[in-house]
């Protein structure tokens, strides 16, 4: 009981402080340009190169994300992500890095190059949780503030971290580019 409480502090303790940073950050994106938000919500597989140990060092992230965006009130359809970024400091205990880049590719054709700039990072219980922030740098949505939440769990044994290391996962992606 005391574990489980104590992961519900830690993840709501995160996500408050990632809020404030967030909305202190969204309120200086603002173009006034009527633009609407973009909330787009999927699964993504992801991969290391080379694969988590216990050991931290640099490691590239390559996540190939399937999105339900929706685009307008009651208009919803899908989309592609291609998400990659390099930690300078990974292993199974961590994920250091706050940078990235994701390009949504939309049904209609547009897209969103999205570069990462923050993150916070938690892993309770197996689960590791990561807090994104960025901006839209091109296409649709562009110079908006952007916010993407990553929860996942390996698809590997922890005791791979011994071995031959944690080489993939799989996670559930929510991505807003607000307005």
């Amino acid at each position: 009981m005391w574990r489980r409480r104590g992961a519900t502090v830690i993840l709501s303790s995160l996500a408050l402080v990632v809020s404030s940073l967030v909305w202190a950050s969204a309120g200086q994106a603002r173009t006034g340009s009527g633009y609407e938000a973009v909330i787009c919500t999927g699964h993504a597989h992801g991969s290391y190169d080379p694969p988590l140990t216990l050991l931290p060092r640099q490691t590239r992230i390559h996540a190939d994300v399937r999105y339900t965006c929706t685009t307008a009130p009651g208009r919803t359809s899908p989309a592609t992500g291609s998400f990659d970024a390099v930690a300078p400091a990974a292993s199974c205990l961590s994920l250091s890095g706050d940078s990235g880049t994701e390009t949504v590719r939309y049904a209609d054709g547009s897209r969103s190059v999205i570069v990462i700039d923050g993150a916070v990072t938690a892993r309770v219980a197996g689960v590791l949780v990561v807090l994104q922030s960025g901006r839209v740098t091109e296409g649709r949505g562009a110079g908006h503030f952007v916010r993407r939440t990553v929860t996942s769990l390996p698809q590997q044994l922890p005791t791979d971290c011994l071995t031959s290391g944690l080489q993939t996962t799989q996670s559930t992606v929510q991505l807003e580019i607000l307005p």
